[in-house]
């Protein structure tokens, strides 16, 4: 099943979804993958994200690589601009800064991308990328170019979302940015999804299993953990935990 058809069912099912977000800029070297790799796939986590705002080495293919030689979790691609395309991977989030006004975010990446994209087998995901303030500025709002929607324009995102599924994206994806100082809110979380019927993806700041089930409760469909694993490795199953304590008993609700 192809990773949208997978997140559209667990959103009508009500299930719930953890990524873990790999910077290549961080892996010096790729093998040194191998423990947080093992360790997702003890978790039973659901995707591997890939990809970063800035990317300074040319590792990107060899870290898909090290994951898709040591387990089955779809790798997805989660790129910050056209150049971080892996054709080894199983997915890629096409993603448009719709909070932003950076037209080469919004439209012109994707046209010097669209090509490239298409002599793939990628599966292409187009995605609203909303960018929520979280303090002092973070790598992907400097780089993007653009400001972060403030954390108490509740209904400001939730429009913007609205306007991204009616553009016909299919999915949302709400960031704080990695290495967040704090999470975004659950009333943030909570007006977007109300707002929007497809797939609800939030990261950025999550750094306890509390803020993960506060996301998940909020209406987040899939949350996506990256720094705080570094500080934290059990974190991941901390969350594990809480996402399959959640998932068993919507299937007990299910089979009544």
């Amino acid at each position: 099943m192809s990773v949208l058809k997978t997140l559209r069912e667990r959103h009508r099912e009500g299930k719930k979804s953890i990524a873990v977000l790999v910077d290549p800029d961080k892996v010096e070297d790729a093998s040194r993958l191998v423990p947080l790799i093992n360790l997702a796939a003890e978790n039973c986590i659901d995707f591997f994200f890939v990809g970063g705002s800035l990317i300074t080495t040319t590792n990107l293919g060899q870290v898909v690589k090290q994951i898709k030689d040591n387990v089955k979790i779809p790798v997805v691609l989660f790129p910050g601009n056209f150049m971080q395309v892996e054709p080894s991977a199983d997915a890629l989030l096409f993603l448009s800064l719709i909070s932003g006004r950076n037209p080469e975010l919004l439209i012109g990446q994707h046209v010097i991308a669209a090509p490239i994209l298409k002599n793939t087998k990628l599966e292409i995901i187009p995605t609203g990328y909303i960018l929520i303030n979280s303090g002092p500025i973070t790598s992907v709002a400097y780089i993007s170019n653009t400001t972060p929607i403030p954390d108490d324009k509740y209904s400001l995102a939730a429009c913007t979302a609205m306007a991204g599924e009616m553009l016909g994206l299919q999915s949302i994806y709400l960031d704080a940015g990695s290495g967040a100082d704090k999470e975004i809110s659950v009333r943030m979380i909570a007006s977007v999804r109300k707002a929007v019927n497809v797939p609800l993806i939030v990261g950025g700041g999550i750094n306890t299993s509390q803020k993960a089930l506060n996301a998940l409760e909020a209406g987040a469909d899939m949350i996506v953990i990256g720094n705080a694993l570094e500080k934290k490795p059990n974190l991941l199953s901390e969350i594990s935990d809480k996402v399959y304590e959640w998932n068993q008993s919507v299937e007990a609700r299910n089979s009544l």
